[in-house]
């Protein structure tokens, strides 16, 4: 009889809920938004009953059409944004305020009012972060300093606080547990990552109580059982934690050093597993990757702000195309990109560069230039940004990128895949399969319960991608590196 793992996806925009087979494939995928909240200019928040609502109601939807026997689902996988807090009654489950989404820049005042360079190194090397309003912990701080039912509750003993995985395994469970994992965990800005246990000091500093938190477990543990308060004839495990990023990077197999993977997305999430020692960098981001079997991975983690986003400024704003069918066609009609480059620094440029002041520009133009430079200067951008981010990657970590593995909707733009491979003169490989995260939290979960027995199992499953070969002249790579290079330099302020 075939076993089945539920899993949970619970993204920025919405919710999945995915039946995954023991072939690894998707027998059944329900989805659904949610409202975003934007009390004042720069907040983001989202509704905490809204999404588990959501998460109910599509969990209900999958059982009813899946057309299985449901003692066959063996476990229950999860996967989440990272980053967004949330704080909750612990009697009741009724949260205080609305989840603070990961983007709310809210607290970017505080961060820089604790900012010192004494700090900012605590941070470095215990966390691998950088003090940023995008992590958990100036948001927890804000919450207990402005919500006055949260500074009530947490005196009398009556406050939770946690991310999004860890408010649903609560309820999972109906609060008997209080749980999350080391990668989520990671993500707050309160989680020594060699240690592996909050850091009393960082504690201290942020003026946080450590029993608020969850207790934190490897991802490949069992978190607790649930029947999903009587959806399920029986109880079935909860395993198989893992924020979304690294359930991606896990989804992709990345599993050896120097195996990255890229989601070109608005935005583009770039990750490299570093190994089994972590290694902080001033200009780079160091996260754990997973816990499994009793060891920890990690990994350098780069975010690209404007990659596709560049593109929909290019036929929004510029009006140079009306449809992204149209842009490979367009670009593939010229030969070179004849010296123009658009750098998308339109809220500063970041990794490797840290330059928030930073602008646009487009530079190289001449009366030759036409619309079809200026959008393959916008399609070049993205590659140029994750070679910067890649590069930087591999020199500080000292391991050598093997591959890249992408995903993601841009990743639809043949022209973009083989100058991506050629910049990088390695091979890139691009999934078919869209659910990577989802994915990923299922094959952890599976080789927790021994439907796979080991990371081979795993490697034989979903292996449908297309492959882009490094076929630019070395030349050539050297030519159109140098000019980015140049044009981004014309754009910096520092």
């Amino acid at each position: 009889m075939s076993k089945y793992i539920l899993t949970l996806d619970q993204s920025t925009s919405g919710s999945k809920v995915l039946l995954i087979d023991e072939s690894g494939d998707i027998v059944i995928k329900k989805s659904k938004p949610h409202q975003q909240y934007y009390p004042q200019s720069g907040w983001v928040e989202h509704d905490p009953r809204e999404i588990y609502n959501n998460i109910i109601s599509l969990i209900e939807n999958v059982l009813s059409e899946s057309n299985i026997d449901l003692n066959q689902i063996e476990s229950l996988a999860i996967t989440n944004q990272r980053e967004t807090i949330m704080a909750w009654d612990k009697n009741t489950g009724e949260p205080v305020y609305n989840a603070i989404v990961w983007q709310c820049n809210r607290t970017a005042e505080a961060c820089d009012k604790l900012a010192s360079p004494l700090l900012n190194k605590k941070i470095k090397e215990k966390t691998g972060l950088l003090l940023n309003p995008y992590f958990s912990a100036t948001k927890i701080k804000w919450i207990l300093d402005n919500v006055n039912v949260a500074r009530e509750k947490m005196r009398d003993n009556n406050l939770l606080m946690g991310t999004i995985d860890s408010w649903l395994i609560w309820n999972f469970t109906s609060g008997s547990v209080h749980l999350t994992d080391y990668t989520n965990a990671s993500r707050t800005l309160l989680f020594n990552i060699k240690e592996l246990s909050w850091d009393e000091e960082l504690l201290d500093i942020f003026g946080l109580n450590k029993d608020i938190l969850p207790d934190v477990k490897p991802p490949d543990e069992v978190f607790a059982y649930t029947n999903l308060n009587n959806l399920l004839p029986r109880e079935i495990p909860i395993v198989g934690v893992i924020g979304d990023s690294q359930g991606a990077l896990f989804g992709q197999k990345c599993f050896q050093p120097g195996m990255a993977k890229a989601t070109y997305g608005t935005g583009t999430s770039v990750l490299l597993n570093i190994g089994k020692k972590p290694v902080f960098k001033e200009k780079l981001v160091t996260s754990i990757a997973w816990g499994l079997n009793g060891r920890v991975d990690y990994a350098f983690e780069g975010i690209i702000r404007s990659s596709g986003d560049t593109l929909k400024w290019v036929k929004d704003n510029l009006g140079l195309f009306q449809d992204f069918q149209e842009v490979e066609p367009l670009i593939r009609e010229i030969a070179d990109n004849e010296g123009v480059y658009l750098v998308p620094a339109f809220s500063g440029m970041g990794v490797p560069y840290w330059d928030m002041t930073a602008r646009a520009a487009i530079v190289g133009m001449t009366k030759k230039t036409d619309r079809r430079h200026i959008i393959r200067a916008a399609v070049e951008s993205i590659a140029y940004q994750i070679t910067d981010a890649i590069n930087l990657m591999v020199e500080e970590s000292g391991v050598s990128l093997k591959v890249l593995r992408a995903d993601g909707g841009a990743t639809s733009n043949q022209f973009l895949m083989e100058f991506q491979a050629g910049l990088l003169n390695k091979e890139v490989a691009v999934s078919e399969i869209a659910e990577l995260s989802a994915l990923g939290a299922a094959y952890i979960s599976g080789l927790s319960i021994g439907i796979w027995k080991s990371i081979d199992d795993i490697k034989n499953l979903n292996n449908n991608s297309k492959t882009y070969q490094a076929k630019m002249d070395k030349t050539l790579r050297s030519k159109y590196y140098h000019g980015w290079q140049t044009a981004v330099k014309r754009t910096l302020n520092k």
